[in-house]
């Protein structure tokens, strides 16, 4: 545990309950800055997430398609991973998973935003990355517990998936909300009249 309590908390007892690669959690015992206790809290530990919003050369989205056992369906999403510690960034990262799962790179790449996905109870952030131009360059290199396609979307079609509530990952749905009102902004002030109202 490497991130410390504010003033007035404190961690009283700290004991890991599970050290796997996948599942890593702690149980600790809190006090809070008016004393009282909080006998049991549990703490997920995960490493950061990235995730990229890619528009190739001809302004398509790349999305990936693969089941997702928590829920028990198959999902459409950002390319997204973990990073590892090989990784000297999120955005080497952020850059190896996408080429890894879709095949696409190059590009002009930016952080667009950083999110955490439950900073109730899990330690990580997740990094997203806008990429722009990106083009097909290679083939996937999947692993072997992954069993992806990639799916070319348009602005309108990623829009129509956004209303209708198709996408389900909420660390997905931030930046692209943010996306499409960046959009919208931008539409507004040209000449011609914006497609979404």
């Amino acid at each position: 545990m490497d991130k410390h309590p504010p003033a007035g908390w404190r961690v009283l007892e700290s004991e890991y309950l599970s050290r796997r690669p996948w599942l890593t959690v702690r149980r600790e015992r809190l006090q809070m800055p008016n004393g009282r206790v909080i006998p049991e809290f549990y703490v997920l530990e995960y490493p950061d997430w990235v995730n990229t919003i890619a528009v190739t050369t001809s302004g398509m989205f790349v999305f990936v398609r693969q089941y997702r056992h928590g829920i028990g369906e198959m999902s459409l999403e950002l390319c997204a991973g973990v990073r590892d510690p090989a990784d000297a960034s999120p955005l080497e990262a952020a850059r190896r998973e996408l080429l890894e799962e879709t095949g696409y790179g190059n590009g002009a790449w930016q952080e667009y935003m950083i999110l955490s996905p439950n900073p109730g109870s899990q330690t990580n952030l997740v990094h997203t990355f806008l990429a722009t131009g990106v083009e097909k360059i290679d083939n996937q290199h999947l692993e072997e517990s992954e069993d992806i396609s990639v799916h070319l979307l348009s602005l309108d079609e990623v829009r129509a998936l956004l209303d209708s509530g198709q996408l389900k990952q909420a660390t997905h749905l931030a930046p692209l909300w943010k996306y499409m009102a960046a959009y919208r902004q931008e539409e507004k002030y040209s000449s011609p009249p914006a497609k979404y109202s």
